[in-house]
């Protein structure tokens, strides 16, 4: 039944649009028209005298009325087009992912490629670990490296539900594989700390409000615990070579490490999920 309704849906505007790109379309439609009124007319004529009038001046009124139609789209035609292809996109999208789940639809680069992920996305949902204690924040050297983290949300449920289970399972990955303890140090970002840490510079970050998948729930900023304390310097070689191994396991469930921009963040993932926001 949709893909009937679809498909009505389809032929419909596509012949509006037909209309008003093609002036011949126009005028071979304008001619059926008025050939059909004419028949119309001529039937009319056989009806009772006293009807006449009412049909006459209906007849000239509907081809008044078309010829102005058709006069108001022959002027406003891209205008009108416009209109139709924002009424007939969500047909067309509807159309394509019919069946699909939305998921299905993401770019390959998005797509994990080992077959015990793929299965644990569809199974299992991982929880959230513990909260950390807030003193782990405020060390001297978590201070001098991320001097407002301790001000920063570290609340799963904030978060994007998908985006969640992709990095928790990243989490157990790098623990169970690699050996590393991995903990969420900065999850979602309100607008208006995104603007304050920009207000920073470019050396914390060249995002403001809105340009940031923080504020979609839909990326982390991520850091290690060793012996019981949080490890977020890049001059750490044990660090280092979490943040690459991180970036490997990030990569192979479908997130974006910023480990690979130009302005290196080891310890973000994002998931670049369609329509969320524009670059």
């Amino acid at each position: 039944m949709l893909f009937f309704l679809i498909t009505v849906y389809l032929i419909i505007t596509g012949f509006v649009m037909w209309l008003l790109l093609f002036p011949s379309g126009r005028m071979r439609t304008s001619r059926i028209i008025q050939a059909c009124l004419a028949r119309v007319s001529t039937i009319c004529r056989r009806w009772k005298s006293k009807r006449e009038e009412v049909v006459s001046g209906t007849r000239i009124g509907v081809r008044s009325s078309l010829n102005a139609g058709i006069n108001y789209a022959s002027r406003n035609y891209k205008l009108l087009s416009a209109m139709v292809a924002l009424l007939t996109t969500p047909a067309v999208i509807a159309y394509l992912l019919s069946g699909n789940p939305m998921l299905d639809s993401f770019e390959d680069s998005n797509r994990t490629s080992d077959s015990r992920i793929a299965e644990l996305l569809k199974g299992e949902q991982l929880v959230p670990p513990p909260p950390l204690p807030p003193d782990m924040f405020t060390t001297a050297e978590v201070v001098k490296v991320r001097p407002m983290l301790v001000y920063a949300s570290r609340n799963w449920q904030l978060l994007n539900a998908e985006y969640a289970q992709r990095l928790l399972l990243v989490f157990r990955i790098m623990k169970e594989r690699h050996g590393y303890e991995m903990v969420l140090i900065e999850g979602y970002r309100s607008p208006e700390r995104q603007n304050m840490l920009a207000g920073f510079g470019s050396s914390v970050t060249n995002a403001a409000a809105f340009q940031s998948y923080h504020q979609y729930g839909l990326a982390g900023d991520c850091a290690f615990v060793r012996n019981g304390k949080l490890v977020i310097s890049e001059k750490d070689p044990w660090a280092m070579e979490g943040y690459r191994l991180y970036g490997e396991v990030a990569g192979s469930v479908g997130l974006t490490w910023g480990g690979n921009w130009k302005m290196m963040d080891f310890g973000h993932t994002e998931y670049r999920m369609p329509g969320v926001m524009k670059r």
